[in-house]
């Protein structure tokens, strides 16, 4: 199950494989740019690296985080055009993908609508039996996979949104 959490800078993602004894992490990361990258290259990479990803570890499932309201208009379009770079590599590859809001997420993983990215990630990294606290972004997409393994476990009011 891959988890994304995409981002223009920073696209996180994770593999988590479920088990008998709970989930596993697989792998986990974050897709960096440097700041001086034009956003077309950026795209490029996260689209390319998602694939590299999927290719190696070949996950069935996505669970991509839901769309966001920013204040800022240009932050919008930005994030739409990563999340749009990382839909298209899922989708090239087959993956069912499921969309999860933001706060279902940290409801799911913490109890917390609200929860602050430091509770979701020491949650992600307890579930997941971790040595250490993922990285910000990479924590996000693990929660995202839990999040959905969580639901598809159990009968949910509110079910992923599939893509």
């Amino acid at each position: 199950m891959l988890g994304i959490d995409p981002s223009l800078r920073g696209t996180g993602f994770g593999i988590i494989r479920l088990l008998k004894t709970g989930p596993e992490l697989v792998v986990a990361g974050t897709i960096k740019c440097p700041a001086g990258w034009e956003r077309s290259r950026c795209l490029v990479k996260v689209a390319q690296s998602l694939r590299d990803v999927i290719r190696a570890h070949a996950p069935e499932v996505c669970a991509i985080e839901g769309l966001f309201y920013a204040q800022n208009l240009q932050t919008a379009i930005i994030m739409g055009e990563a999340r749009g770079a990382a839909l298209a590599a899922v989708a090239e590859a087959g993956l069912d993908i499921y969309e999860i809001a933001t706060r279902k997420v940290k409801q799911a993983i913490v109890g917390y609508g609200a929860a602050q990215k430091l509770a979701v990630a020491k949650m992600v990294q307890r579930m997941l039996n971790l040595d250490k606290i993922p990285e910000p972004d990479a924590a996000d997409a693990l929660a995202l996979a839990l999040t959905h393994a969580q639901e598809q476990g159990r009968y949910s009011l509110h079910p992923a949104k599939r893509l």
